[in-house]
């Protein structure tokens, strides 16, 4: 249901206002709103600590509107000048409007339809407030396999060596030794990594095929490389 307020700029206005705020922050409901900002507009001046709810809400109000607009105010008043007598027109006054039609003029209607910008802006600020969601790196299964300098390597401790590296966004997964012949074994073991975190070529050349790795590793084989 609407709330009806009328003749802010007097002292019963404002003391009808300040009734209407006891107990309540806001004109309507619980968030600031156009509702606030109407009232607001129909104030000529902050209310007096003689109306301490109406003027606690004003604060409220003024604290929302400094955030949009934060420039420096420096105040501005509305009076009406009377014209001189000599400027009037020659004809007849206008009828005076009719009293119940001057008392509507000065309600104010809280609920006015939203125009399609004042919607398009609200839903850009509900949209600001919402973190951008963190895009996802993408993660990779690679087989690889590695070879021993000859049959006399010690595989369990090459296979030590291998797991023994650790980065960011590696892991090593299940692995199998392999004959090559000649008594010769391969390791084949999978890893799953985060792309922009591990590279496979860096991996192996700085830190698989270097010391002290190479005392039981000779070369590594990307032999299957799957994005997941």
């Amino acid at each position: 249901m609407a709330v009806t307020f009328s003749n802010l700029h007097s002292d019963s206005g404002l003391k009808s206002l300040d009734d209407f705020l006891s107990g309540k922050t806001y004109i309507s409901g619980d968030q600031f709103t156009k509702d606030d900002i109407k009232v607001y507009a129909s104030i000529l001046e902050k209310p007096t600590d003689a109306s301490a709810n109406a003027a606690n809400w004003y604060n409220v109000v003024s604290s929302h509107l400094a955030l949009s607009f934060p420039g420096n105010a420096q105040g501005v008043r509305f009076t009406v000048k009377a014209a001189p007598a000599e400027a009037a027109p020659a004809e007849a006054a206008p009828a005076k409007p009719d009293a119940s039609t001057a008392e509507d003029d000065d309600d104010l209607d809280l609920f006015g339809d939203e125009t399609e910008e004042e919607k398009k802006a609200a839903e850009e600020r509900e949209a600001a407030k919402k973190p951008a969601k963190k895009k996802e790196s993408g993660k990779s299964s690679v087989l690889l396999d590695v070879k021993p300098w000859d049959d006399e390597t010690d595989m369990k401790k090459l296979e030590e060596t291998v797991r023994s590296i650790e980065l960011p966004g590696l892991l090593w997964g299940a692995s199998k030794l392999v004959a090559v012949g000649y008594g010769i074994k391969k390791l084949q073991i999978m890893m799953t990594i985060v792309d922009d975190l591990v590279s496979v070529d860096t991996l192996i050349e700085e830190r698989l095929t270097v010391e002290p790795a190479n005392e039981y590793i000779q070369s590594c084989d990307i032999v299957a490389f799957n994005k997941i």
